[in-house]
């Protein structure tokens, strides 16, 4: 599968894409936006990227590789081929032709674009390929840069959650939920 945007392309995982996953999934700075609790060992990450060969009609789930197609910088040689995030599809539901979406990249490779890139081609795909009518998301109200990126990337505020999220501080944090008609 090959899901281009302009600077990145979105590719079904490989076994190669492990090493890389194992240290996103266990970002804790990344854990409140996943809703995850716990670390990840190799093992689980290894059945999930082997259950992507399942169809998402299957599943309801769908996760993504985002590689560049031009190396991001003189200390590699060549990203091509590395995935640098990932796009997932979650909660699809063919019956009402939407899904959940959501975006991580790895820390180095932040505020270089990859997101929006990635984003616009998980749309197209989700647009032409599934023809889903809407994607949803939520994010959390402090978390800046995914507001950011889904606000121009023309998803619309639908609602919020008022103290919907726990920080590790005790803090409670609202969380915004987003949705974008395909299409429009």
């Amino acid at each position: 599968m090959n899901i281009g945007g302009s600077i990145c392309r979105l590719r079904a995982l490989e076994p190669r894409d492990l090493d890389a996953m194992y240290e996103w999934e266990n970002d804790t700075e990344a854990w409140r936006a996943s809703g995850t609790a716990a670390p990840f060992s190799r093992h689980v990450l290894s059945r999930l990227i082997d259950e992507q060969r399942f169809d998402i009609y299957a599943t309801r789930q769908l996760r993504l590789a985002i590689e560049p197609v031009a190396p991001i910088g003189p200390d590699s040689a060549d990203r091509r081929g590395t995935a640098v995030g990932a796009v997932d599809l979650f909660e699809f539901d063919p019956q009402n032709l939407r899904a959940g979406v959501g975006i991580i990249v790895a820390s180095p490779c932040r505020r270089r674009g990859f997101a929006a890139d990635a984003l616009a081609a998980a749309e197209r795909y989700a647009r032409e390929t599934l023809h889903l009518h809407q994607l949803w998301c939520s994010v959390a109200a402090d978390n800046a840069a995914s507001l950011r990126l889904f606000e121009k990337a023309g998803y619309l505020h639908c609602g919020r959650r008022r103290d919907w999220l726990l920080a590790a501080d005790g803090q409670r944090i609202d969380e915004i939920l987003f949705q974008k008609i395909l299409g429009e």
